[in-house]
């Protein structure tokens, strides 16, 4: 019912930056959430980012590796989330996923909370 297509990612040198985009379709988001994950070869999915999915709520979190240098956001109006990432480092290079929740307003930072996923796209940060 939900489909989440991300975009935004490519090659970029240490320092650089890109905004990622999510756009969704399918149904509104009004009242959850949406979060930024990124797999890297070899790791296990680690959490980024998440954003309260409300037009009264502008919370977000984030994990403490990119606090200061990414910052996630929202249009409504547009089914869009977006993520602003700036002074990127090598290890920042993963596949970034967006994933939706929408069982409760609360924000996750676990994976199996998010009930659906886009297909990624890929973030590299040269040296």
């Amino acid at each position: 019912q939900v489909q989440l297509v991300e975009s935004g990612g490519g090659l970029v040198q240490a320092g650089g930056s890109l905004r990622l985009s999510c756009a969704a379709s399918g149904r509104t988001f009004g009242g959850y959430a949406m979060g930024w994950f990124r797999q890297a070869p070899g790791k296990e999915r680690e959490f980024v980012a998440a954003i309260s999915w409300s037009s009264w709520r502008n919370d977000n979190i984030y994990t403490d590796s990119v606090k200061g240098r990414f910052t996630i956001s929202k249009d409504i109006a547009k089914n869009t989330m977006s993520l602003q990432m700036n002074s990127l480092k090598p290890e920042d290079t993963a596949v970034y996923y967006c994933a939706a929740d929408f069982r409760s307003t609360y924000l996750k930072t676990q994976s199996y909370n998010y009930d659906y996923w886009g297909q990624g796209t890929q973030v590299t940060v040269s040296s």
